[in-house]
């Protein structure tokens, strides 16, 4: 089934033009950002199933996956530039099916994660400011409004939030850390380091969706080629200098929020559990709320900078034909993607409400957790595939960056993502979502295959990918 395409004239690509800004500094800021909640919200729910032991374990594994990835990302980023990231590297690689395929996987992970964060900024404020369950989707509401409005204003104003919100839930944590300390008693409030009965590895394998937490987003960088100064310099640092800090603060994060009161049962049932450690290192009065509400700020980091993901991942395919054309149409003067930062934020909210007026018996942001995380692994696996067929069909790619990991680096993090994919089905607590982010992901194939395929464009990375297989499209 071919693929058919339009020429992007210059008024066709004239409305859809980004702004350069980003330096190194911004783009580290954007990776850590993006991923800094789940060491505030997410990442706990995994315990319930498989204890602190099956955490600690399924953190190292994911820390391996990770590495590969971003390595292999690194790579591929600045050889193929370009504000569709996952899909750019799929396109050149596997061409126009690969390509969607993978952009749509991505596309999930990123409307359906600032949904995750939401629910969790509003599991904060509500506990900050004693609102019933009952104005949790008011908040979310504000939230989307507040966020959209900041990433359509500018992309100097979205990368200069990202920097101060990134530094400040930095220093949350690490307030969080030193006040630990002195209660820390890991023997006491872990153990059972695993649910009695249950296997080592079964229970690192169940953890493995809810590990992944503490990094994923960090992939997102790619998205923000179009908008960096030097990409094939800036990119590369920007993730390995993120993953190099996620490492640290997720290992902190994890080991001592189980080593103190109230334990590994309450911190895994929480909606806010950096708020109960704040509890048992102040207590109850208004530094822990005054603590808890400077905490959203991780919560906002990776929201903020989600948002600008999606915004971005929409615009590119939506540039190239694979979603509606409207969609990738920028600001006039501010030169954002209004349009697909709207379509996403309604998205993503619809998501979340429909979740929450459906009852289902667990908590709404462990349900959208994995199917966040269903996306972003079939993209992991996606990407992972890419890069290497990238290496063997492509060995004469410009790459300013090599990963010193190279291909076997690339298949590990596939083989891990495949696991953590099974793992999703496999737990009866959350497998009804995930089922129905299939069921989405289907409908997003047959969309392509009818509609979508007919109606492709020229745009900058379809001319990239016809390049490097010196391919002629059929116009």
């Amino acid at each position: 089934m071919k693929a058919t395409y339009t020429p992007a004239d210059p008024e066709y690509l004239s409305r859809r033009r980004l702004r350069r800004h980003a330096r190194v500094l911004q783009l580290w800021a954007m990776g850590v950002g993006a991923v800094i909640s789940g060491d505030f919200f997410g990442w706990n729910f995994g315990m319930a199933a498989g204890g602190f032991g099956g955490m600690l374990l399924a953190v190292v594994v994911m820390t391996v996956m990770y590495i590969g990835l971003c390595f292999s990302i690194a790579e591929m980023s600045p050889a193929l530039p370009h504000a569709g990231g996952a899909y750019s590297f799929a396109r050149t690689s596997m061409g126009p099916w690969g390509g969607y395929i993978t952009g749509l996987a991505e596309n999930m992970e990123y409307i359906l994660t600032p949904a995750v964060i939401v629910v969790g900024i509003g599991g904060y404020l509500g506990a900050i400011f004693g609102t019933s369950t009952a104005w949790e989707a008011a908040w979310w509401l504000l939230c989307y409004g507040i966020f959209v409005a900041l990433n359509i204003w500018g992309v100097e104003m979205t990368f200069h939030v990202s920097v101060v919100v990134t530094a400040i839930a930095l220093a949350v944590l690490a307030f969080f850390w030193i006040g630990a300390a002195p209660h820390f008693d890991l023997a006491r409030w872990a153990s059972p380091y695993f649910p009695r009965g249950a296997h080592p590895l079964s229970a690192t394998f169940l953890e493995l969706p809810f590990a992944l937490w503490l990094y994923l987003g960090i992939e997102q960088l790619p998205l923000a080629a179009e908008e960096s100064h030097d990409p094939a310099r800036d990119m590369p640092r920007g993730i390995l200098y993120g993953l190099v800090t996620l490492i640290v603060v997720s290992f902190l994060t994890v080991v001592l929020s189980a080593g103190i009161a109230p334990g590994v049962a309450k911190v895994a049932a929480s909606n806010e559990p950096l708020f109960l450690g704040f509890q048992t290192i102040f207590g109850h009065g208004l530094k822990t709320r005054v603590l808890a509400l400077l905490a959203c700020t991780g919560l906002i980091a990776s929201f903020h900078t989600i948002i600008f993901a999606y915004g971005r991942q929409i615009y590119s395919l939506s540039r190239a034909g694979y979603f509606p054309t409207f969609l990738s149409v920028t600001h006039g003067t501010r030169e954002t993607p209004q349009r697909a930062l709207l379509a996403g934020s309604a998205l993503g909210f619809a998501a979340a409400l429909v979740i929450h007026l459906v009852p289902q018996g667990s908590p709404v942001g462990a349900v959208l957790l994995n199917m966040a995380v269903f996306g972003a692994v079939l993209a992991y696996i996606l990407q992972m595939a890419s890069f290497v067929m990238l290496r063997i069909r492509f060995p004469h790619l410009k790459r300013p960056y090599r990963s010193p990991a190279g291909i076997p680096g690339a298949v590990i993090a596939a083989v891990i993502a495949a696991a953590t994919l099974v793992v999703l089905f496999r737990n009866p607590d959350y497998n009804k979502g995930v089922l129905g982010a299939a069921i989405w992901f289907l409908f997003g194939i047959g969309y392509y295959a009818l509609h979508a395929r007919h109606r492709l464009v020229l745009a900058p990375e379809e001319e990239t990918a016809f390049a490097a297989r010196q391919e002629m499209p059929e116009i």
